[in-house]
């Protein structure tokens, strides 16, 4: 009886040190959530997701302005209809306000310029972006990266879209624009405000300071679509 009795518990300790020895599993990562912003506006609510796996210092740049109150009062000062909505740096008052500096352009991301497709706007000088953006209204792959060989061909970065709200750039798209302030074209009559942006599941950031000296010239932006040519970056003050 007692040898049995040996015999089983010997049988079964390699069992039960297997099981003592065994590491328990490893958690499975938790996916990455894509940052999202709400951008209030006159003329409706405008919902971004970003993309800061495949332009992070693009949404880092972006996400900070959000988060300092930045855009909150800047005007989407730029609409050409069946091409882009643009804004994110002038005042009610068409005043520039100050920015930080620019960052390293991303544009060979992958990314194309699709329709609902938000991009970094910059200077002649692909690293010369800061805190302006526009809408892509329609597919504008000429606008995408096709190489680094100038400024013309490096394109312009794409780093979030447009999930909720596609119809309110629509609509700015139709508002009739005017020359004014320091732009010969293009401003949307009445203006479009951004009342806010904020990152959603953030708190409210603080007071955004007022606008500051203007920042120097080179505030960019994608070239006026011409018809049957392609466009490139030219300086402008808008």
């Amino acid at each position: 009886m007692l040898k049995s009795l040996l015999a089983a518990l010997l049988l079964s300790l390699p069992c039960t040190l297997a099981a003592q020895s065994t590491k328990p599993a490893t958690p499975a990562a938790a996916p990455t959530v894509a940052p999202q912003v709400l951008m209030r506006t006159t003329q409706g609510d405008i919902t971004l997701e970003l993309y800061p796996d495949k332009a992070p210092k693009s949404v880092a740049n972006f996400l900070q302005y959000v988060r300092d109150g930045f855009y909150d009062g800047t005007l989407l000062h730029r609409v050409i209809p069946g091409y882009l909505v643009q804004g994110g740096l002038y005042t009610r008052e068409l005043q520039p306000k100050r920015t930080r500096p620019a960052i390293p352009s991303e544009a060979d991301n992958g990314l194309s310029n699709l329709r609902g497709t938000i991009a970094v706007a910059r200077g002649a000088d692909p690293n010369s972006g800061t805190a302006q953006f526009f809408f892509n209204l329609v597919d504008n792959r000429r606008l995408d990266f096709v190489g680094n060989q100038s400024g013309l061909t490096w394109g312009f970065a794409v780093f979030g879209k447009v999930i909720k709200g596609m119809e309110v750039l629509d609509k700015i798209a139709a508002l009739p624009t005017r020359p004014l302030g320091p732009f010969s074209g293009d401003v949307p009559n009445p203006l479009v405000v951004i009342d806010s942006a904020r990152v959603i599941g953030d708190e409210p950031p603080a007071a955004s300071g007022s606008a500051k000296a203007p920042v120097k010239a080179g505030s960019i932006q994608p070239a006026a679509r011409k018809s049957n040519k392609k466009t490139a970056a030219h300086a402008s003050k808008g």
